[in-house]
């Protein structure tokens, strides 16, 4: 997904007059390294708002989100990732709470030949801050499993936690969803598409069962820059996500800027 620099190389080589040596003497090149088994990256972004399952997190207003990963090339990983949010305080669930912090681990690798890739772990979601008198912790603990060929993937989570984002008693709830990110050739560009299906256990908890949808694309270059845009919508039910006066499900549209280093 992202360009070589090869041909501005190539170029310079080309360049260059070349001259030849009577007698020229060539040192022995030095073996190669062992490339190292470790892997660890770290990513910015800059986003007009965020926006997690169709539903906004942050009122519409950016959002500044960052991770870190650690990978081994045996397919073992952990990460760490951050954003700021308000949608706990704006629906008065917490008297201030305004970052979310997820922290995940788990395994990822192909079956064997196939060009299968499958990828399971657990993801814990950690909202500091203080509650409001008989709120349930926002706190999450999910355990996903996904598979993907090419530019297609399929994912489902599912919730270990007795509680799901706040709803008591939610343990098995679920997410299901459908990715798909189709290259343009060597363009650069990604064509982004998003369906998922969020569904709620517990007495009572069905009224937040709701599908929501994305439609993007994002530009990337070598220097690992990626820029996008994408629009979101659901049907989430009002009674279930109005905050503020506005349900947190209608339809967004939201730009990105976002660095891996």
């Amino acid at each position: 997904m992202r360009h070589s620099l090869l041909s501005i190389a190539v170029l310079s080589v080309l360049a260059v007059p070349t001259f030849s040596y009577a007698e020229e003497t060539v040192a022995p090149a030095a073996a190669a390294e062992p490339a190292s088994p470790h892997t660890v990256t770290y990513n910015v972004g800059l986003y007009s708002q965020y926006i997690f399952r169709g539903l906004t997190q942050t009122d519409q207003d950016p959002a500044l989100q960052g991770g870190i990963d650690y990978s081994h090339s045996s397919g073992f990983y952990l990460g760490s990732w951050a954003t700021n949010i308000s949608w706990l305080s704006d629906a008065d669930a917490y008297k201030s709470s305004s970052l979310e912090l997820d922290i995940y681990g788990g395994f990822a690798n192909t079956i064997g030949d196939t060009g299968v890739g499958y990828n399971v772990g657990v993801l814990q979601y950690i909202y500091p801050g203080s509650k409001n008198p008989g709120v349930k912790s926002a706190e999450t603990t999910e355990v996903y499993g996904s598979l993907s060929y090419e530019w297609l993937a399929a994912k489902l989570s599912v919730v270990a936690s007795d509680g799901a984002f706040g709803l008591k008693n939610a343990d098995g709830s679920w997410y299901a969803e459908l990715n798909a990110n189709y290259p343009i050739g060597e363009t650069g560009f990604t064509i982004n598409g998003h369906v998922g299906r969020q569904e709620f256990k517990g007495s009572g908890n069905d009224v937040g069962d709701y599908t929501d949808w994305k439609l993007g694309a994002t530009k990337s270059w070598s220097n690992g820059v990626n820029v996008g845009a994408y629009y979101t919508t659901t049907n989430a039910r009002d009674a279930a996500y109005t905050i503020l006066g506005d349900n947190i499900g209608d339809d967004q549209f939201t730009v990105f800027v976002q660095k891996t280093f």
